[in-house]
């Protein structure tokens, strides 16, 4: 029988599936290094917008499956962070300072708003994603969520590299990038304290690893499927001009 990872292998296990993150995509690569087109950076950003709108989503479902109060006290502000709030210092959140990252990059708010731009892979991705935080424990959908350990290190990327390589996207599109360096530092506090309380055993410690993995290949899909229709040209997806494409839409459009 194999034996569990003492607290600190089994932390540092998790730290390791950092190869697998979307930093590393060739797409995330080629932006902060100056090599993406305008065409592509707004492709990126109106798709990854689809993932902004639905982390709320997510975490409400996470709430919705926890019965601890003292959790779901912590774990409320990562919807205020997005959603926007009275109380924060920004009273917009996340999702309105990614719309307004849009309009510094030249998209109107409405095209983005419609989601006519976002591809296929990218909602069947990140509707897997929600599907699976609605249907898993909330331990385990917050296990998923650990992808934010990588993430200051993306934030950083673009804040250092957009400015010099990106000078027609207006700096104070870069809000969002900015929030999220001390945001993301707190929530991996939560997510990993409750990755290594919870998952305790040789095999939840496997299935702990299997679930982040299972995160990241969902940001690692949604480049894929952005590669494909604004790096490599494949039809019927590419394009990011007048002509909307019905096909894009969701069930409920």
């Amino acid at each position: 029988m194999t034996a569990a990872m003492d607290r600190d292998t089994f932390r540092q296990a998790l730290l390791d599936k950092g190869r697998y993150y979307h930093i590393h995509h060739p797409f995330h690569k080629a932006m902060y290094q100056g090599q993406c087109s305008r065409r592509q950076i707004r492709a990126w950003i109106a798709n990854r917008f689809y993932y902004q709108t639905s982390i709320p989503i997510k975490d409400a479902a996470i709430l919705a499956n926890c019965r601890d109060p003292s959790i779901r006290r912590e774990w409320v502000q990562r919807i205020l962070d997005h959603d926007g709030h009275a109380s924060l210092e920004v009273k917009w959140g996340g999702i309105e300072a990614w719309l307004r990252l849009a309009e510094a990059a030249g998209l109107e708010r409405e095209e983005v708003l419609d989601e006519r731009w976002v591809l296929p892979g990218v909602r069947f991705a990140v509707d897997a994603y929600v599907n699976f935080a609605r249907r898993a424990s909330w331990q385990e959908a917050a296990c998923s969520s650990l992808t934010e350990l990588f993430a200051p290190e993306i934030h950083q990327s673009r804040l250092s590299s957009w400015p010099q390589h990106y000078p027609w996207i207006e700096q104070k599109g870069l809000t969002y990038f900015q929030q999220r360096l001390g945001q993301a530092r707190r929530d991996v506090e939560q997510g990993l304290a409750i990755t290594l309380d919870h998952f305790t055993t040789a095999e939840q410690q496997r299935q702990a690893l299997n679930i982040l993995q299972f995160k990241l290949d969902i940001l690692w899909s949604l480049l894929d499927a952005i590669s494909m229709a604004y790096e490599f040209e494949r039809p019927p997806y590419a394009g990011l001009d007048e002509q909307a494409h019905p096909w894009h839409r969701g069930l409920d459009h």
